[in-house]
């Protein structure tokens, strides 16, 4: 693999004006694509296999047009002090902005009068409308929720407070300022490392040039595969930190060998086919991470992660091709001003003594490597104990989904949310509906015996505050129910309450022949929960295991692999116990922009494996891959530790502000679950690249030594031999320029 990246760095550099007018090509096409696509489609909220999700399709065939997953809205109104929603003046308007909600969209399906209805609570003060929509939230036009904005302000025109909440009013959330200020951030660090500003340029440019393509791609791809906008998000975020970092450690490698004395095409050849082999396998543990997502069978998720993996193979792409193009267009001007004197004095025959003074002078992570090696089970024990005590809280982790209770309380979303509570209970923002199938009841059994019967048990349950009374379908065979339960739809009580009405079904369906399904937002959300809990274990398996085996094959160890995987596993309990902390337990709240702790998102964890994994590998195979580099070239493994540090630790350190800013970025988000994945991910990052590839990787190559590197005889003969460390390769240019190492250009350099 490292010969055949070599001769494509080497291509790319001399072909470089092809190989440019080639990536603008591509962006162009998908740019136009995206421009002349349709409109995105409406992501799927169904969740194959679940009861919530078969009680909605039961629902659309014995009750046509009633639309079951439909887009919501309840219009809350609050009466003035000494006033109530009966005084005409109030029912006036209440009456106004009910003609307004069912005559301002055709997407509108039926609206609720909260006089028919019986919308009014104990005393009087609150009033709700119910609005229903012939689509989901995602199809909602911009002209239906202006619509539904609108008719509220014929009730706050008349002194009432009117606020609005349900699924109609989801929005795809905006990160702000916030990931801007991430990406300059990884403006100020590249020009850091490089301390050139031509090179600080090239990832920034590249990584957004990739996202752009990946990004636009996705859109004018929306109808055909069925996609939405907010596939992109994972897309953008994933390809942005990827791409940055991938060219990083490309043109890193890069002015190394410049440095050293390589003419600038060969060094580019050298540095795609050394550092770029770790590109290639880095990736590859990222896309297997994501593309494992379609192991939940939840199409959303399978979506985005897909998307995602997409904008990493072109980030991965555009290092291999484009980054060695630029670095020809770049010329000299890549190297700081101080090496281009250097190198132009060593090209004079002039001493430069001084720079080889410096050069040979420790830099930070050599020393940092020396102390490890001096100290190691101290440095070891110290990093898991600082992540263990950090990943406490995970042992209180509670899962759920966010509702409306979870909104910034400025929100109108979260004030019909708390007006809802005062006037009704927490229940009525999260109700329930049964819908009781008697088609296959037992002889001398009915759908209504059997629907009076469920109404019976379930009433009797001590979380339920209300239970309507049976509706029927024409045909006779199947009712529904609503339930409004006494606690919040968050709360684990009203989880408790969706299993106990689940058991209750079992025992009458096992009597009556009819079988009751519970669905509805909540009961919904609990399904996703458990289908996201119970495949937790098993994409954890899948992802691990694939890249257990792909480790193997880059390192040619079975230690180095196993070791990379446990310190995974310890920094995203970490970061798991550092959601907790500030998310569920509200420390730091204030810090983070948390206005309501609560459960924490059921999609969590096993996003936070999925992304944080792949990215965690990058670090590993950055770091050891060029340890592994000087062991095989016959340094000793203590050698071989600092080695990889002297090279690599700059440049991984540099990586992971980066991606750390980028994630952090998106904490700044008004939407809660957005707010949270940037959290995590930054939080996750940080504890993998500075307390477990820094501390523990160099802690545990040291206490193993040569036994690190060992791979039993029966694997040597199994496993391919891909050459990520360039060793073939470097015989290979040894062998062709008469010399040990192949430092000598085999042909001029073409400018």
């Amino acid at each position: 693999m490292a010969t055949f990246l070599y001769k494509l760095g080497r291509f790319a550099f001399r072909r470089r004006r092809f190989v440019a007018l080639i990536w603008i090509a591509l962006l162009a096409v998908a740019g136009v694509g995206a421009a002349t696509a349709s409109a995105p489609a409406a992501d799927s909220l169904a969740i194959p296999g679940t009861e919530a999700q078969r009680a909605f399709d039961l629902l659309d065939q014995r009750f046509p047009g009633t639309n079951a997953d439909g887009a919501t809205a309840r219009v809350v109104f609050r009466a003035p002090a000494g006033e109530t929603m009966k005084d005409p003046a109030n029912k006036a308007a209440v009456e106004r902005t009910v003609h307004a909600l069912q005559s301002g969209s055709s997407q509108v399906d039926r609206v609720a009068d909260p006089y028919t209805a019986r919308a009014l609570s104990k005393d009087g003060r609150t009033a709700y409308a119910q609005v229903s929509y012939k689509v989901t939230g995602f199809e909602l036009t911009d002209a239906s929720k202006d619509a539904l904005e609108d008719a509220a302000k014929e009730g706050r025109d008349a002194g009432l407070t009117v606020e609005t909440g349900g699924n109609a009013l989801q929005a795809i959330p905006e990160t702000g300022a916030t990931e801007v200020i991430g990406i300059a951030i990884s403006a100020v660090v590249l020009v850091i490392t490089f301390g050139a500003l031509i090179a600080a340029g090239l990832p920034l440019v590249t990584a957004l040039i990739g996202v752009g393509i990946g990004v636009s791609t996705i859109t004018a791809l929306s109808s055909t595969l069925d996609l939405s906008s907010t596939t992109s998000t994972l897309a953008t975020m994933i390809g942005l930190a990827v791409g940055i970092d991938y060219a990083l450690f490309i043109v890193s490698r890069y002015r190394a060998e410049v440095t050293e004395g390589s003419e600038r095409e060969e060094a580019a050849g050298r540095a795609v086919g050394t550092a770029g082999s770790a590109v290639v396998f880095a990736g590859l543990t990222v896309v297997i991470a994501l593309v494992g997502l379609a192991v939940v069978n939840i199409p959303m998720l399978t979506k985005m992660g897909l998307a995602a993996a997409g904008t990493v193979v072109v980030a991965v792409l555009i290092a291999l091709t484009l980054i060695p193009a630029l670095l020809g267009f770049a010329g000299k001007r890549v190297l700081p001003r101080k090496a281009r004197k250097d190198r132009e004095s060593a090209a004079a025959g002039e001493p430069h003594g001084r720079h080889a003074t410096t050069a040979e002078r420790p830099n930070m992570g050599t020393r940092w490597a020396r102390f490890v090696l001096r100290r190691p089970v101290t440095v070891l024990l110290a990093a898991v104990v600082a992540l263990g005590a950090v990943a406490v809280p995970a042992s209180s982790l509670e899962l759920g989904l966010p509702d409306d209770g979870s909104q910034p309380t400025d929100t109108t979303q979260r004030k019909a949310y708390d007006l809802l509570t005062d006037g009704f209970g927490a229940g009525f923002n999260g109700p329930l509906m049964l819908v009781v199938d008697g088609r296959d009841a037992h002889a001398g059994q009915s759908t209504k015996s059997a629907a009076a019967r469920v109404a019976k048990e379930v009433g009797a349950l001590d979380d339920v505050a209300v239970l309507t009374p049976p509706t029927f379908n024409k045909a006779g065979d199947t009712a529904m129910l609503n339930v409004v339960p006494k606690s919040k739809p968050s709360s684990g009580a009203t989880e408790d309450l969706v299993h106990d009405i689940r058991s209750k079904a079992t025992g009458i369906a096992r009597d009556t022949g009819a079988k009751t399904l519970v669905t509805g937002t909540t009961a919904m959300n609990v399904d996703v929960s458990q289908k996201l809990n119970d495949a937790l274990m098993p994409y954890l398996a899948l992802v691990v295991g694939l890249a257990f085996l792909l480790l193997m094959v880059v390192f040619r160890s079975v230690l180095v692999p196993l070791k990379a995987a446990l310190g995974f596993l310890l920094s995203v309990v970490a970061a798991l116990g550092a959601v907790v902390a500030v998310f569920q337990w509200g420390w730091l709240g204030d810090v983070f922009g948390v206005e309501q702790t609560g459960p924490i998102m059921s999609m969590m964890p096993i996003f936070m494996v999925g992304v944080v994994f792949g990215l965690a590998m990058d670090y590993e195979v950055f770091l050891v891959t060029r340890m592994r580099e000087a062991f095989v070239h016959g340094e000793r493994p203590g050698e071989a530790v600092v080695t990889g540090f002297r090279h690599g630790a700059r440049v991984v350190t540099a990586a992971a502000v980066i991606m750390i800013s980028v994630f952090a970025g998106f904490i700044g988000s008004t939407d809660a679950m957005i707010k949270m994945i940037g959290f995590g991910l930054a939080v996750a990052v940080f504890f993998d690249a500075f307390l477990v590839r820094m501390a523990v990787v160099p802690a545990v190559l040291a206490l193993l030594g040569r036994s690190a590197w060992w791979l039993p005889g029966g694997l040597q003969k199994i496993l391919p031999n891909v050459d990520v460390e360039g060793e073939g390769l470097r015989e290979r240019l040894g062998a062709d320029a008469g010399g040990p190492d192949g430092r000598t250009a085999r042909e001029p350099e073409r400018v």
